[in-house]
């Protein structure tokens, strides 16, 4: 008898899905890149053709299958997070009149901590720069240390920036933060005469890294016009 009711039910499943009729339905994206969806989508059972150009999706099935890939449509094309990222160069030394001015309290602590690892005079705020981005995009920015024809330059960029599930935890790919100093001029030929460039030297970490928001975390260290000076890296990262 159970086996009996069970091949009836199963009956009844398969006539009320062969009474669905096959239908198209086109869909399209507010933030998503369709193409990037469309393997996701199409394992709920509908087909999928896709326009990158113009953010649309063709969606043909059964309704039971359209509807289970509008719904997952719906949780994944959202609008990509902002996320704020700010890095402090902080100079470390024994010299006396460092360049720079009073480290201001919010990256104190972290000036605490790293006393008691590099056992420096004093340290200084270089300069801070801020880049705000959208998850998934590339960004940077340059500071200008100084006057005159020739200043040490700074410098802050990633190449792509995401937010983990749990809407906290940011991942920095190809981070470079670092200074541009300027060590001499050079001349070239060209063909409406001579050509003066300013030659500069690079210096900075370059690295992915992963940091909890509102975290202040201590990036990197380079030395700096030799081993009595130090670059320390603080980066704080925020999700708007």
């Amino acid at each position: 008898m159970r086996r009996i009711a069970l091949a009836l039910m199963l009956a009844g499943a398969l006539a009320a899905q062969q009474k669905e009729e096959r239908t198209t339905k086109l869909v399209i994206l507010k933030y998503a890149d369709p193409d990037r969806l469309a393997g996701v989508i199409s394992q709920f059972g509908a087909q999928v053709i896709t326009n990158g150009q113009m953010k649309a999706m063709t969606l043909s099935g059964l309704p039971s299958q359209i509807a289970a890939a509008e719904a997952a449509l719906a949780r994944l094309d959202v609008a990509p997070k902002t996320v704020e990222l700010v890095v402090h160069f902080v100079v470390g030394s024994d010299q006396a009149n460092l360049t720079g001015s009073t480290v201001p309290a919010d990256v104190r602590d972290v000036i605490t901590q790293l006393k008691n690892t590099f056992t420096f005079k004093e340290y200084r705020m270089l300069d801070t720069l801020t880049l705000r981005t959208r998850a998934g995009s590339s960004a940077e920015t340059t500071g200008i240390l100084g006057s005159g024809s020739n200043p040490r330059l700074s410098t802050f960029s990633v190449r792509n920036v995401t937010v983990g599930e749990d809407g906290t935890t940011i991942r920095i790919d190809r981070m470079h933060a670092g200074l541009r100093i300027p060590i001499g001029n050079r001349t070239t030929e060209t063909k409406t005469g001579p050509r003066t460039a300013v030659e500069y030297m690079n210096t900075g970490i370059d690295q992915d890294v992963d940091v909890k928001e509102g975290q202040k975390v201590v990036v990197g260290r380079s030395s700096l016009e030799g081993p009595s000076t130090a670059l320390f890296l603080i980066l704080t990262a925020r999700v708007l």
